[in-house]
């Protein structure tokens, strides 16, 4: 690996950094709440050659968007499935908004 591979990492969203610990730190929570959020399907942390968990900061992201709902009250299995269901819907409004935008560009009249 050269250099410039490595420092490209610094910018990779997806790039697994983050130890659980750390991870853990980062977000102000415990070890405990990255276990449950993995177990719930919400992210699912990449291994390392030894076995433990790494996180990304995309990752961590979506952590800390459950540790607001679960510091609000919702209980932590709702807070990722609200997570998994809003992001499914931003998706399907991207895809809609893409089917839109072609029905529209092949009904409309040819420019002359």
């Amino acid at each position: 690996m050269t250099t410039e591979d490595s420092y490209s990492r610094l910018d990779d969203d997806d790039y697994p950094a983050y130890t659980m610990g750390r991870a853990a730190e980062m977000l102000g929570t415990t070890q405990g709440f990255l276990r449950a959020v993995g177990e719930a399907r919400l992210i699912t942390p990449l291994r390392s050659e030894g076995g433990h968990r790494r996180y990304s900061r995309y990752q961590l992201r979506i952590a800390a968007r459950a540790r607001e709902l679960v510091n609000q009250g919702t209980p932590i299995e709702a807070a990722c499935r609200i997570i998994i269901l809003e992001d499914q819907l931003e998706e399907a409004q991207r895809i809609n908004a893409e089917y839109r935008r072609a029905a529209e560009s092949v009904n409309s009249p040819p420019e002359v």
